[in-house]
């Protein structure tokens, strides 16, 4: 196999292959054009990050700054929300559902090392995808480590550090991050109500 090849399936592999430095420059490029743009250049921005990524849905927005290692192993569905300070170390891939929203400064970690020093000088090293599902907020300073499954519906709480995988359906905060509750259906026809008192509040009046 490639050292790409073997990064993409969690082998150990060597960064310090040409081929993925060269696909690392051309990422850093891309970041680098995107940060740059302003408020004047949303139509350009998103040109870049289609360029960028494997995939990105319709009516996604990423507040820059950004910051990923390939851009190319982040696939990721409609509506989706970053909040500034992002950044996606996607040496795995990075797959995210609808309707994601993340906080400023979340981060996602696919990218691990060697707990052995020797091996790990050698500058080895491997990674384990991350997949999140759709519906899923996820608070500011979150971190989401290498391997982690995050299932739909799923409110992530502020600062957590998510470790292990969160079934669908729940709120979850902590470091290491554990589940805290399950989403009641009373809270969702409470939201829900909420919802329809603003839209009544703002629907257009007749005449």
């Amino acid at each position: 196999m490639t050292e790409k090849e073997r990064m993409r399936t969690g082998a150990l592999y060597s960064g310090a292959d040409a081929a993925l430095r060269a696909e690392a420059k051309r990422a850093r490029s891309l970041t680098r054009r995107i940060n740059a743009t302003t408020e004047e250049e949303l139509q350009a921005r998103a040109q870049l990050f289609g360029e960028l990524f494997g995939r990105i849905g319709p009516d996604a927005y990423i507040e820059p700054p950004f910051r990923c290692d390939y851009g190319s192993n982040i696939y990721i569905g409609r509506q989706f929300y970053a909040n500034y300070d992002c950044i996606l170390v996607d040496v795995c891939a990075i797959t995210i559902g609808d309707n994601v929203f993340f906080g400023p400064r979340v981060c996602v970690y696919t990218a691990a090392h060697p707990i052995d020093a020797a091996v790990r000088a050698t500058q080895l090293e491997y990674g384990k995808p991350v997949t999140i599902g759709s519906d899923v907020w996820i608070g500011g300073n979150s971190v989401i480590n290498p391997g982690v499954t995050i299932g739909d519906d799923v409110v992530i709480g502020a600062g957590s550090v998510v470790t292990r995988d969160i079934p669908a359906g729940v709120v979850a905060v902590g470091n290491p991050c554990r589940v805290l509750r399950t989403i009641t259906e009373a809270e969702r026809a409470h939201w829900h109500a909420l919802a329809a008192q603003y839209h009544a509040a703002h629907a257009p009046c007749d005449g």
